[in-house]
């Protein structure tokens, strides 16, 4: 068809051949024109899922080519899909960084109402420190907060910035998250705002203890915003200085490693622990060494006899962090942006959760074997979780080695020393009839939560056959997350809002399947099901757009207030607002708009 454009903009249709000029595709090739090729709403949706997750393009594609019937059925080229996808990175890219995470914010508080986020901006509008909790991490720091582990040591990110997971461990012994950072650096300044801020998403609470790693802008942070909390040093992270400071040492005497050792770990008395740390400087001659009088001065917060009064949750350093690290380097590339980093971050959240959910099924179908048939650890089984009952057993089984003796007696308590069998030290254990109360020199129920044999002895030898209620910490028992947690706006959290809407699309998903088997059988049936299909996607568009359209309206009507992104103080917080419809956030807009991508807001 020859045409000619007119001055009044028509064209003019100045020949025309009816006859195709080239040969007709044949049949098994009909899929390859471009006319025929089309990803539909669904395909780009699991293509987005795949990505999301880590999957390959290859491999996505195998998959929908086996659902489709192969790749004939599909739809589309194998370059269209890599479009498709290489497109979705290059309209994220082309928002900046910032706008798209504020979207990808947004999004997940549509799903998550209570999910936290705060984002410290400068003078100048630039975003320097991030922080995000989902409303998961919430309720687990409400249940197992006692104790965290902070470490800023993994940068493999695209900006090169510490990311900073805030870890605790569960009454299954697990690692889990209660948010993370993106930190512009680790100055006093950067501490200071992102422990207030986590201290604002857990609605003040503070933790019993924080392990951290030797930073003293971390130390002044935290004594300033964690005044209540014990800071103890990662002990693994003072042995493993010590290795590189006192090399020469470690390597002339074999005996030095387990003298440091001893003074890491053991002792019971402070001045005990003091002469031997006297011994230890003059024994290898390392009475003047700077490094050793440096960490000297910070004894309190790492070696465990200044902290076995201190609950740990039987945390001595922040390995678990470490742990963590480590399992992130398989789920996030240096080449990540901010959105696809946060997505992956969220898949490690989901496999750490699912390997909790497994230890729950299995704790509730299962019961560990009772290496002795007694009262004692009858009771204890049915209280504690599998992995704390079993160290609880350890421990008891050593009772039958260790030897007692009264050593005084007052009107109301009554010392024993007692001695386990292997160990040459003696432990004093006091005992109050009258709240079967029993305290133990080694201290181990105050820093872990569990009596140790010592203490079960004296039990034992007073005819004690129960668990005293007081010696049951709920965090390690088989009920540990029962009871509600709040938001940080007040409100109790029901359930997790990601978890419906997942359960609502797997549900979907089954059925959709169950209907597409029965339908492809004959032609009869595919129709009627596809003429089906046609009018429920319509009447679904339908009432997207009138909810939508009333959404403003009917969240005005039912909750009085709407949620928004404000700038307070040097930080955008998502909070709750009166209802202003078209008044511009100028500050927000200007801040966000000022640069366009989140690495030139560093």
């Amino acid at each position: 068809m020859t045409c000619h454009l007119q001055k009044d903009g028509m064209l003019h249709v100045v020949s025309f051949h009816g006859q195709h000029n080239h040969e007709f595709a044949p049949s098994p090739m009909k899929h390859m024109l471009r006319s025929k090729r089309k990803i539909s709403l669904a395909q780009k949706a699991i293509a987005n899922d795949a990505e999301r997750s880590g999957i390959s393009i290859k491999q996505t594609i195998e998959l929908l080519s086996m659902q489709a019937g192969g790749r004939e059925n599909l739809g589309f080229m194998e370059v269209d899909y890599k479009n498709h996808v290489h497109n979705e990175r290059r309209m994220a890219l082309r928002k900046g960084d910032g706008p798209a995470m504020m979207e990808f914010f947004h999004k997940m508080q549509l799903v998550d109402p209570s999910y936290f986020y705060s984002i410290q901006v400068d003078d100048d509008g630039q975003i320097m420190n991030i922080f995000w909790a989902d409303t998961r991490s919430i309720v687990d720091y409400g249940n197992f907060g006692d104790v965290i582990c902070f470490d800023t040591t993994y940068r493999t990110n695209r900006y090169d910035r510490p990311f900073a997971p805030f870890v605790g461990v569960n009454h299954h012994k697990q690692s889990i998250i209660f948010g993370a950072a993106l930190l512009y650096d680790e100055t006093i300044e950067s501490f200071k705002w992102l422990f207030e801020t986590f201290l604002t998403a857990m609605s003040g609470k503070q933790p019993r203890t924080i392990l951290t790693d030797q930073s003293a802008a971390m130390a002044k942070a935290i004594t300033e915003v964690f005044p209540k909390s014990n800071h103890r040093l990662c002990v693994w992270h003072i042995y493993q200085n010590a290795a590189k400071n006192l090399h020469h040492v470690f390597h002339s005497s074999k005996q030095f490693a387990k003298d440091f050792s001893d003074c890491l770990y053991e002792y019971e008395d402070e001045d005990e622990w003091l002469i031997s740390w006297d011994y230890m400087l003059k024994e290898y001659g390392l009475t003047d060494n700077k490094w050793l009088h440096s960490i000297f001065d910070a004894k309190e917060k790492w070696a465990i006899v200044y902290g076995r009064h201190m609950f740990t949750a039987d945390m001595k350093s922040t390995q678990r962090s470490e742990s963590i690290n480590n399992v992130l380097k398989k789920y996030l590339k240096p080449k990540h942006d901010f959105v696809r980093f946060s997505e992956h971050y969220s898949r490690v959240l989901v496999d750490k959760r699912h390997q909790e959910l497994q230890a729950e099924f299995k704790m509730r179908q299962t019961k560990p074997i009772l290496q002795s048939n007694v009262e004692m650890l009858r009771h204890v089984v049915e209280l504690y979780s599998p992995e704390i009952f079993q160290m609880f057993q350890d421990e008891y089984m050593k009772i039958a080695d260790c030897t007692i003796y009264k050593a005084n007696k007052s009107d109301t308590i009554t010392e024993y020393k007692v001695k386990y069998s292997q160990r040459i030290q003696e432990h004093l254990v006091k005992y109050e009839a009258s709240t079967t109360s029993v305290e133990c020199s080694c201290k181990k129920f105050s820093f872990v939560g569990i009596l140790c044999a010592h203490a079960l002895k004296v039990l034992e030898h007073k005819n004690v056959k129960r668990l005293p209620v007081h010696y049951v910490l709920k965090r390690w028992t088989q009920d540990a997350k029962a009871g509600s947690i709040k938001d940080y706006h007040g409100i109790d959290i029901k359930g997790n809002a990601q978890e419906s809407i997942g359960k609502r699309y797997s549900y979907l998903s089954h059925n959709a399947r169950e209907i597409s088997t029965l339908a492809a059988e004959n032609e009869i049936m595919y129709e009627h099901t596809k003429e089906s299909f046609e009018k429920l996607m319509k009447e679904l568009q339908e009432i997207r757009k009138k909810c939508h359209s009333n959404n403003m309206e009917s969240c005005i009507e039912v909750h009085g207030d709407v949620t928004t992104d404000v700038l307070q103080g040097d930080s955008i917080c998502r909070i709750k607002t009166k209802p202003t419809v078209g008044r511009p956030k100028r500050r927000l807009k200007s801040a966000l708009e000022k640069k366009n991508g989140f690495n030139s807001y560093f």
